[in-house]
């Protein structure tokens, strides 16, 4: 059996057999939502980190990112993610698919988010999760999330996400639940070309991880990002480059025992200009 080979069989066995079921995060999870705590550079992926950044977004838009975890096939990940701008608040929807057709997982989200004033933003968002694995059947199960952020001041902002509070679990024994998860964020918008994000995340059972990101525009078309998540030891890198209303980003991620993880990211904004974000 290659090392490769070793690695996707370890990974299904202990999905299969954990007492904390999850959807899988990409690898550069901090990456598609490093501006969930900014005013100049939130955009449609922003609500995945927190669902109360929907309400920065100003115009309809979407996007889908993938990513080949560790160069493997079974590992892959999907991730989708619509906005539409209304006057009595942001809906959102989000979808996600992660492994192969012997073993994956899905989860589905309906979001809602608002502004409360200049300095507070709220959102909810209600997830439907599945698991299937060969040999194994199928179990769901429902899940919400909700956040909120504060404007501290026109740079400086904040904010707190809880996923699944309460505990939904899986199947029809309800055997297998997925975990709580808590997460406090902290933003700087320097300027509407630089913008460093914190999130400090502690998951049920888990050790505290925290993912540290930070943006940079060297022109309005071209766009750097770079970060790590201390849970995993990994950093990650991005480099987007817009064109009037579509965005390309070409992220990698790097674990030191695993490896390579090449992401690819496509995002279109119904706006004239670059410049009115």
């Amino acid at each position: 059996m290659s090392n490769k080979s070793s690695v996707f069989f370890l990974f299904v066995i202990w999905s299969v057999i954990a007492q904390c079921q999850t959807l899988r995060t990409p690898i550069a999870a901090p990456y598609i939502g490093s501006g969930a705590y900014s005013i100049n550079h939130a955009d449609v992926f922003s609500f995945a980190s927190n669902q109360a950044s929907l309400a920065q977004v100003k115009n309809v838009a979407a996007g889908v990112y993938g990513e080949r975890r560790y160069l493997l096939n079974e590992l892959s990940y999907y991730h989708a993610s619509v906005a539409i701008p209304t006057h009595s608040g942001n809906f959102g929807l989000q979808a996600g698919y992660f492994g192969s057709v012997n073993y994956n997982e899905t989860q589905i989200g309906l979001t809602y988010a608002r502004k409360l004033g200049n300095k507070m933003d709220v959102g909810v968002q209600f997830n439907y999760n599945s698991i299937k694995a060969t040999g194994y059947g199928k179990a769901s199960a429902i899940s919400f999330e909700a956040g909120t952020t504060f404007h501290i001041t026109d740079k400086l902002h904040t904010g707190f996400h809880l996923n699944n509070p309460v505990g939904g679990k899986f199947g029809k024994n309800a055997d297998e639940k997925l975990p709580s998860v808590y997460t406090i964020g902290f933003g700087y918008d320097a300027s509407k070309q630089f913008f460093f994000s914190t999130e400090i995340i502690k998951e049920e059972d888990q050790d505290i991880n925290v993912n540290a990101a930070l943006q940079y525009k060297f022109i309005p078309q071209l766009v750097v990002r770079i970060g790590m998540s201390s849970a995993t030891s990994s950093v990650w890198f991005g480099l987007g480059l817009m064109v009037q209303s579509f965005r390309l980003d070409i992220t990698a991620s790097y674990h030191p025992q695993l490896g390579i993880t090449p992401g690819l990211l496509l995002l279109f904004d119904f706006k004239s200009k670059i410049q009115e974000r």
